[in-house]
């Protein structure tokens, strides 16, 4: 599978398995088939960690609670896929451009 793999290992105790499927929708509906892969891996202690290709986007702690879906979309565009334009956030389409 080409392009990035997304990881969201969310807590099992803390019940954020919908937070974590729903951050998951989000990516996969605005990045669709430029992403490799995105993955629910479940957790305990209150993780909440979300990461690209082994590197880190988001930490529930040391972030500071929870992204919004346009500060995921951010992180992951300047992570892993610099030429896209995520749209009305930026004055441009959604699609990457040619």
């Amino acid at each position: 599978m080409a392009g990035p793999h997304v990881t969201i290992t969310y807590c099992t105790q803390c019940n954020w398995l919908l937070r974590a499927s729903w951050m998951a929708s989000e990516l996969l509906n605005t990045f669709g088939a430029d992403l490799g892969s995105v993955t629910l891996v479940p957790g305990t202690g209150g993780i909440f960690v979300i990461d690209v290709d082994g590197t880190q986007l988001w930490e529930r702690k040391t972030d500071g609670g929870f992204p919004d879906a346009a500060e995921l979309k951010r992180r992951l565009r300047d992570a892993a896929l610099p030429d896209w334009r995520l749209g009305h956030s930026e004055g441009s389409s959604s699609a990457p451009e040619a």
